[in-house]
Parts: C-alpha cells; structure tokens; sequence
C-alpha cells in the first residue's frame, strides 16, 4: 500500500462540505483501505474564514482557492461551491493543474459540461459528479458504467426533494401551495427563496445532466422544456383523485420513436397511484429508468441534504483516488449520437384541461369540436354546473403538446368559455 497521502482541496464548506470534511476525518482509515492511499484534507477554500468550523484545522482555511489549487501538490479538488463563477474557473484551474475534479454542481454541468469534459480529457484528468443529480443515490455511475452496453429509452423521476415534500403535503392532507411551501420552508427543506425548486430551475439542470449521460448526447439546460408548479392547487388535486392518480414534478427524457432525436422536460404531472413514482413522499428523489435490456429500473433514496450528498462526493473520491493511483481515468464524456433535441410541441402524451364554462345548452359540443379541429381526440369528460357557471373536465388521449396548445388556444377564444382554469399532463400510463 503507498503510504504518501493523496492530497485534496476542499472548495466550499457549507452544508455539504463540512459534512464531507467530517467523514473524510472520522473515516480516514477506512477511505485509506479502500484506495490504497491515504488521503489528506490539505487545504478548504471559504468565503468567510471567521466562521468556526468545527473539527477542520483552521491552519487548512484559506481564502485563495486559486493559490491552493496552483501550490503544486494537490492531487484532487471536491468543489462544492455551487453555481457558475468561481466555480468554473476554479475547476479549469485546477484542470491545468493537474488536478482532478469531484463536483456536486449542477448548475454548471448543466450549462457547460462539454467544455468542462473537453478540458479534463485534453489533460488526461477525471471529472467525477455522482452528487450533482441526485443526493446520495447512485444514478449517473449506474447509467454511465453498469447500463453502458444496454440502449436507455426513457428516464422519469423525481430528482427535486423541495417540491416533492410540498406536493406530497397538498395530496396527503389537502393543504393549498402556499401553506404546504411555508411548511416545507419551516422544516428547512425550502430556502428562504425557493424558486430554484419550485419553478423547476434545479430539477431541469438535472434533467440536462441526465439526458446526456442517458442518450450519448449533448443536452444544456436551455434544451429542457421547464415548468414551475406553484400554479398546481387543492382542485388539481381532487381532480387527480377521482383519476386515481396523485401529482408529482418530473423529469422526463425520452428517446424518439424512430431513434433520431431526444426530448427533456420537466413539468407538474398526474401520474397513476399504480406507478411507482405516485408513492415517493416527503422530501425524498426516486428515478425510473427504462432500458432495452435491462428493462425497467428505480433508483431511490434520499436526494438532498449535507450528509446524503457528502456520501455521494466522497463515493467518487474513492473512485478518483483509485484512477490516480492506476494512473488511469474513469469514463469522460459519451456524446457520439450527437441527436438534437426536439421541442416541446413534438412531444405526444395525455392531458387534463380544467374549464370554467358557462351553464347552458351547446357548450359541450363547441368544447368538443374544438378539439376535433385541431386534432385531440377526448377520452372522458365530466361537467358541474350551478347557477348559470360550470366546470368542465376534459381528460384527451395522447395527442402531441403542440396540438393541445392550439386546441387550449382556441378555447380561450369562445365566448362560451370563461377561463382555462388548469392544464395538467398525464404520465406513467
């Protein structure tokens, strides 16, 4: 066993890094037994130094993560910064350094992960971020290695853990969106500004991430079609319960039919209570993989929080420690399909519209024949109506989203209709 230690930069130390840096300590012989090699916590870059860490040296803080990075022996960098600057030219640095790189970044593998891959193979480094999609569960070494020789058609999950506590509070004891948010904010699920989570920002960076490892293609954050779901309400999940169904925030990534093309969504959703995905609660992720030979997969557990996270960072710092003592690296990036990504409107599946109606004789049929007109074929519909106002519950068959825009659209034109009260996809089916 080699007895010098391989030496690491810790970049942040917020939630996730002091919990990296604690197990990185209290496990030090068992990471050394693993790897082969000890490993070293040699220097922890911060924004504030007064703040008392507790269990880190203060002789390791630093505030130059740039000069920690270029002080020649530093082996491997876990950057857990977050967002896009310092980070990206901090892991570029630490590229022409001859360091490699562990991240829980999302944002920025997001929006540049190809350039961020390019420069760890120009440099014959590893570029490691099982923590960036999904908490502590193990998804993207599972989809980039084990499934490796397997063809991945689709990916559907939950991978944001705020607004699955938050929907799972509306559907369990029937509370509206602000009051479910404003106890997920209480508990510290949600941060004091929540639209990251809830307008879907953070679950479409991961579906991004996602859908390249999953279709050998490159997807950026703005090829994925997003959705918030701080419109969804206490009727849209009535109406979900008299379909049998609950309503989760999801990512979707699917591969076309023919095989020429992919599509990445993230968007609220009804989906069946039978599915698996209707019975993941409180805060927790859960991905559903669906592989040509492998069939169908769920992965699940826990996706956010310092100590789940820092599990999976340091999963990948045994696996980098290991490639660095074979003098070796672990897949890179896998982008030969080069398919483009197709948008939202060619995307075909179900829908639950909500319409307030006038009560009167001939609605129904004008609704219908909209319908007709542009293509979207009605499976159910179900009306209510009292004093001289109704609702109207329109579930179709699956049609694509560009049809159902269009229909939604000349909807809203009839003099019959007086407002489009909630629009909703049906998945899972």
């Amino acid at each position: 066993m080699r007895t010098r230690p391989l030496k690491v930069a810790l970049l942040g130390c917020g939630v996730v890094g002091s919990e990296v840096a604690r197990i990185m300590t209290t496990h030090a012989d068992d990471l050394t037994q693993r790897i082969g090699a000890p490993v070293e916590l040699a220097g922890v870059a911060v924004r504030r130094p007064s703040k008392v860490r507790e269990g880190i040296d203060p002789a390791l803080i630093t505030t130059d993560a740039t000069a920690l990075l270029k002080r020649g022996d530093i082996d491997i960098a876990i950057e857990v910064i977050g967002g896009i600057e310092p980070a990206r030219a901090l892991i570029t640095t630490a590229f022409e350094n001859g360091i490699s790189v562990v991240s829980a970044n999302k944002a920025l593998l997001a929006q540049d992960g190809a350039a961020l891959h390019a420069a760890a193979e120009q440099h014959g480094l590893d570029l490691y971020y099982e923590a960036a999609v999904a908490g502590a569960i193990p998804l993207v070494r599972p989809m980039r290695e084990s499934l490796a020789g397997d063809k991945i058609n689709r990916v559907m999950g939950i991978v944001n853990g705020t607004t699955n506590f938050i929907l799972d509070k509306m559907d369990s004891t029937g509370a509206g969106y602000q009051e479910a948010l404003d106890e997920a904010t209480a508990l510290g699920y949600a941060e004091a500004d929540p639209t990251a989570d809830v307008e879907g920002y953070d679950a479409a960076a991961k579906a991004a991430i996602l859908a390249g490892i999953a279709f050998h293609t490159r997807v950026r954050l703005d090829d994925v079609y997003r959705e918030g779901m701080t419109e969804v309400s206490a009727a849209d999940f009535a109406s979900a319960k008299r379909m049998g169904c609950t309503i989760k925030l999801l990512a979707i990534l699917e591969r076309a039919a023919d095989g020429e093309s992919v599509t990445a969504r993230v968007h609220p959703a009804m989906i069946p209570l039978s599915h698996p995905l209707s019975s993941v609660r409180e805060a927790y992720n859960a991905v559903f993989v669906e592989a040509e030979a492998a069939g169908r997969l769920m992965f699940y557990g826990p996706g956010a929080g310092g100590a789940p996270t820092a599990s999976a960072v340091l999963g990948d710092l045994v696996a980098v420690a290991r490639n660095k003592l074979a003098e070796a690296t672990g897949p890179g990036e896998s982008a030969y399909t080069q398919l483009p990504v197709s948008p939202m409107g060619d995307v075909v599946t179900r829908y639950h519209i909500s319409l307030d109606v006038a009560d009167k004789p001939g609605v129904l049929a004008q609704v219908a024949t909209t319908f007709a007109e542009h293509g979207v074929s009605i499976d159910t519909v179900r009306q209510q109506g009292k004093d001289g106002e109704a609702s109207l519950v329109v579930v179709t068959h699956r049609a694509p989203d560009a049809a159902l825009s269009g229909t939604v659209e000349a909807l809203r034109k009839l003099d019959t209709v007086r407002g489009v009260a909630s629009i909703m996809r049906v998945e899972g089916e």
